[in-house]
């Protein structure tokens, strides 16, 4: 079950199926990308995804699969995938707040985030050597990229789970928190970001995505980030940053213009 509520400009998705730790079934799936959808549309300024009860997300829901006649190429392929990309894709700054267990698709999910607030005691890896199964959504490139081949190797052949501590020492993901202080500071995070430049913002995630994704060099990236500030000089939320400075005064942005010219900042 996935809820999502919307308040003050701020979308928070919620997996809810903590007896089961959040694992995740096909219609679970298509139920988080609506929820994401449903959010889009509402044009919120920031999102958190988080999960109820114990963890955050212990992978698939595989409690009824049948490995004889199970899809996993349609489970991965045709429903996991296209998730991880349309939540990378969101347009807005997202946040998602790690504990528990983050594994399989759990761990996916987070890759998919733009920021990763972690619990000290969250438990991340690849718990799969016991399934005769491999680590999936992601998690190859995102270990082999921060950990380099022979960690990754040792946590995919031991099976051995990271503490959210761990993870963010070796470069995994943000920051962490003590497990009762990580859900506050996410939704604070979540709630600075949306009072942000929100152009700014989202011109800054397209091209973090395009040096991971294109791996460019230095002096294209450059390029491109010349390219991209001269764009938002003809928004709202550029003009009002100026302003503000000028005038030794807190700026208040209203998120830019939302306009034709918008789609010119993240090309």
């Amino acid at each position: 079950m996935i809820t999502l509520t919307v308040a003050d400009d701020i979308a928070e998705i919620a997996l809810d199926a903590p007896e089961r730790l959040n694992a995740l079934a096909p219609d679970d799936l298509r139920e988080l990308s609506d929820a994401y959808a449903q959010a889009e549309q509402q044009r919120v300024r920031a999102l958190v995804l988080r999960g109820e009860g114990r963890a955050f997300c212990a992978g698939r829901d595989i409690s009824g699969v049948d490995p004889r006649t199970d899809d996993v190429h349609e489970y991965l392929d045709g429903l996991v995938q296209p998730l991880l990309e349309r939540m990378s894709r969101f347009p807005a700054p997202t946040f998602a707040v790690a504990h528990g267990a983050c594994l399989g698709v759990g761990l996916g999910l987070l890759i998919a985030s733009d920021v990763v607030y972690v619990a000290e005691r969250a438990k991340i890896g690849s718990p799969f050597a016991s399934l005769g199964a491999t680590l999936d959504s992601g998690g190859h490139a995102l270990f082999f990229e921060r950990l380099g081949a022979h960690r990754t190797l040792d946590l995919i052949y031991t099976g051995r789970l990271m503490s959210g501590a761990e993870a963010v020492a070796g470069g995994l993901f943000s920051q962490s928190f003590p497990d009762d202080e990580v859900l506050e500071a996410t939704r604070g995070a979540a709630a600075s970001a949306a009072r942000g430049a929100t152009e700014a913002f989202l011109a800054s995630k397209a091209l973090v995505a395009e040096l991971r994704d294109e791996r460019l060099g230095l002096w294209r990236s450059m390029a491109h980030e010349n390219r991209v500030q001269a764009a938002l000089c003809d928004t709202d939320d550029y003009r009002e940053g100026f302003a503000a400075f000028q005038q030794k005064r807190r700026p208040e942005f209203t998120g830019g213009s939302r306009t034709a010219r918008s789609s010119e900042v993240r090309a």
